[in-house]
């Protein structure tokens, strides 16, 4: 191809994208890395602000609570007007009652409708019997191929406990629609000595979701700090997800202090502090 050939090219190329900037649509880059995601509950009592605040911080994606069929519309709406993304949605259901498929199902189809692609829910099975809850979630899992969404577990007892655990649930509900989320945080506040590495690279064959929170390392320690200041190594978090292809969503998640209570400035820096410190590991789009 000669010069003017190329520099024809380059010109419509760039034509091109100034054309879809100016009919609104994405430009993203292949490399643009994966989707990062706030949630929600990671301002406390200050949620309300988290809706200007995200947008001033270069941020497109939430973490929210699945919104109840009457609100979809006005949830919806809040999320335009702010032009946030709905990335990954928090589920709720006492999955030792018989009712949850169905709750669960309602749920879904909330997603479904609010092109969400995957729903968070801590399964516990409480006095359930464990094959019980296992076949339930299954049936769950069923629901949310038919909407298109993947259910992601969290690292939480007794059915996300550890990478140990993870994979023994995620082989015992065997169904591609129900994955894990690993929570990097919650790795050694259930597990003494663990390590969020380790752990991960036992369960990432699993991995639907992942959520960057920091700890202390202490057992039940509710010492949650702003990412890349406690004990997780989150570079090499990173490495395992890139070393295996890992495209799905990272969601930061700040728990601060128990005691401590911030205001609203403190709260806003330490959101932003997480920002920055997932974008340094290359978490940008």
């Amino acid at each position: 191809m000669n010069r003017a050939a190329l520099r024809f090219s380059g010109v419509a190329a760039l034509v091109a994208l100034a054309l879809l900037s100016c009919a609104g649509l994405p430009v993203q880059a292949d490399d643009a890395g994966n989707p990062l995601a706030v949630r929600l509950a990671s301002y406390g009592k200050f949620q309300d602000t988290a809706w200007e605040h995200l947008p001033t911080l270069g941020i497109h994606y939430i973490f929210l609570n699945v919104p109840k069929p009457d609100q979809i519309d006005e949830i919806t709406k809040k999320l335009a007007d702010h032009k946030l993304t709905a990335l990954v949605m928090r589920g709720e259901t006492d999955l030792s009652k018989e009712t949850c498929v169905d709750e669960l199902g309602v749920q879904l189809a909330t997603c479904a409708k609010m092109d969400v692609k995957y729903m968070f829910i801590s399964a516990k099975r409480n006095d359930a019997p464990k094959e019980v809850v296992i076949e339930r979630l299954r049936k769950a899992g069923d629901i949310a191929k038919n909407y298109g969404v993947t259910i992601t577990l969290e690292t939480h007892p007794d059915l996300g406990t550890n990478g140990d655990v993870q994979v023994e649930t995620m082989k015992a509900i065997n169904h591609p629609n129900v994955r894990v989320n690993f929570d990097t945080g919650n790795i050694t506040y259930y597990n003494k000595g663990a390590d969020a590495v380790a752990e991960l690279k036992k369960s990432i064959d699993y991995v639907g979701t992942v959520e960057f929170k920091d700890h202390d390392g202490g057992l039940e320690s509710w010492v949650f700090p702003v990412l890349g200041q406690g004990i997780v190594k989150f570079p090499d978090v990173w490495k395992v997800l890139q070393t295996k292809g890992y495209k799905g969503p990272i969601t930061i998640e700040f728990e601060g202090t128990k005691g401590v209570e911030l205001t609203e400035e403190q709260t806003k820096e330490a959101i932003a502090g997480c920002v920055k410190y997932a974008r340094s590991l290359g978490a940008t789009k």
